[in-house]
């Protein structure tokens, strides 16, 4: 056998047969890493045997579903953990990982299932000591497994029988035969997932898999793209350390919805799933109880209508460049509503310092709720109080029209279902949606939503 060495990068994969300061794939410096290849002298090859089927003969598989009991993880899956998938996890530092994939393997070990947890990154002893501080008494069908070496993992498999694997994290492991391409290289990276893959769908003991993968700087998987492209379904757990809010996101599930969005609370017992969201994101207040700089619209999150509450703050600015500040939306996005409120709805903010944040702390990613935004800021420059059962589902255009926005029906019937009183939309997006409580009322302008405010206002000095 001949042994060649080359030079691969741990970013892109790129192999070139000498070091190189930056890589000309990906652009990045110092990444590329030595690896030796052993080549195998040709050998007769052999007649391969092939076992073709017809399509339309193929038995459907009906894979079962592992069900957690955790409700933000399991509708996120698509309704649990399929037997036989693997499921890739990543976050980034202090995001939570490890505690979701422990608290996933102590809710399937009470239901009955034997999981195997192998850790390259801690001790036996961290993850006994994380455990007894979230979970409390533990099944006696969960092992732990603290090793680094992959071989070791498939040796555990053998013995243990798991229905759920779970690799802490992924970088950490290696194979023999990949020698001496140490842990974390894109080759020993693949070879490992690759193992796993071939363990969790083999024909005669399927098995689910659930791996961590770390986080680079660019707030990706670490390592070859190739890796999310092996695995049934990617998660992402998004969240800094310091916040409490975390969210579950599917960028990837071969069994369920991609962009499936659950939350979750960081607590000192673990995370707490959230599973009515449109209670947490929005304050809870008495009918008598106003309050100015308020107003609601109603956000999607994967196949999911989420009421979510905006406030504003709108003070005098003392300073020749007045402050727009937003850490729930961005902020060019927030300086265009800002000038079509200036330009369309004649509020002067030329002087005036203005602060926007959403309760809960959850990201305004969709236009629909740039009515609501533009309505809470009214609300403050009034120091005017918007009625707490009134919503806002909206887009507004730089005219000054408002703009409609998809899946208004599942967004009207959850504001129903809340008992909210009025619902102002664009003109023509209400449709055919039947409400049982609820009023809807379509305006064309944003002037036109305005005059509805200044007429609450009138008729409460009258």
């Amino acid at each position: 056998m001949r042994v060649k060495t080359s030079y691969i990068c741990s970013e892109c994969g790129y192999k070139s047969s000498k070091w190189m300061g930056k890589c000309p794939e990906c652009g990045e410096w110092n990444t590329f890493s030595e690896q030796e290849e052993t080549k195998k002298e040709k050998s007769s090859t052999k007649p391969v045997q092939l076992t073709l089927s017809r399509l339309k003969e193929v038995e459907s598989s009906k894979s079962q579903r592992l069900l957690t009991g955790i409700g933000e993880f399991d509708r996120v899956m698509g309704g649990g953990i399929v037997r036989d998938s693997v499921t890739i996890l990543t976050s980034p530092p202090g995001g939570g990982k490890s505690t979701l994939c422990l608290m996933v393997a102590y809710q399937l070990a009470n239901a009955g299932y034997r999981v195997l947890y192998a850790t390259g990154e801690e001790s036996d002893s961290q993850i006994k000591n994380r455990a007894d501080r979230i979970l409390g008494d533990i099944a006696d069908n969960i092992w732990i497994l603290a090793d680094t070496s992959m071989d070791a993992v498939l040796s555990a498999v053998g013995e243990v029988d798991p229905d759920l694997i779970i690799l802490d994290s992924i970088q950490t492991f290696s194979l023999a035969e990949f020698y001496p391409a140490r842990a974390g290289n894109p080759t020993q990276t693949m070879e490992c997932a690759s193992a796993l893959v071939q363990c969790a769908k083999d024909k005669r003991r399927q098995r689910a898999a659930l791996m961590i993968g770390q986080m680079n700087k660019n707030d990706e998987i670490a390592g070859l793209r190739a890796l999310e492209h092996l695995v049934d379904t990617v998660l992402v757990l998004e969240g800094e350390g310091a916040d409490e809010l975390r969210g579950l996101l599917a960028t990837k599930n071969r069994f369920g919805s991609t962009g499936e969005m659950g939350f979750f609370a960081m607590t000192e017992k673990g995370l707490r799933s959230i599973d009515n969201p449109s209670e947490y994101f929005i304050t809870k207040r008495n009918r008598n109880e106003l309050v100015s700089g308020s107003a609601v619209t109603v956000l999607r999150e994967g196949s999911r209508p989420i009421v979510a509450e905006v406030e504003s703050l709108v003070s005098q600015s003392f300073t020749p460049y007045p402050s727009r500040i937003s850490e729930t939306m961005k902020k060019d996005t927030l300086h265009t509503l800002l000038s079509i409120l200036e330009q369309r709805g004649n509020v002067k903010l030329y002087d005036k310092n203005v602060v926007v944040k959403t309760t809960g702390g959850l990201f305004l990613k969709e236009q629909a709720a740039n009515l609501a935004v533009l309505m809470s800021i009214v609300s403050s420059v009034k120091n005017r109080p918007i009625p707490p059962d009134w919503a806002f589902i909206a887009d507004v255009g730089l005219t000054g029209e408002l703009k409609r926005v998809p899946a208004m029906e599942s967004r009207l019937k959850e504001l129903d279902r809340l008992g909210y009183a009025k619902i102002i939309v664009a003109k023509g997006a209400a449709g055919q949606v039947i409400l049982q409580h609820a009023e809807v009322v379509e305006c064309r302008l944003l002037q036109d939503v305005m005059a509805i405010l200044t007429e609450f206002y009138s008729k409460m000095r009258d």
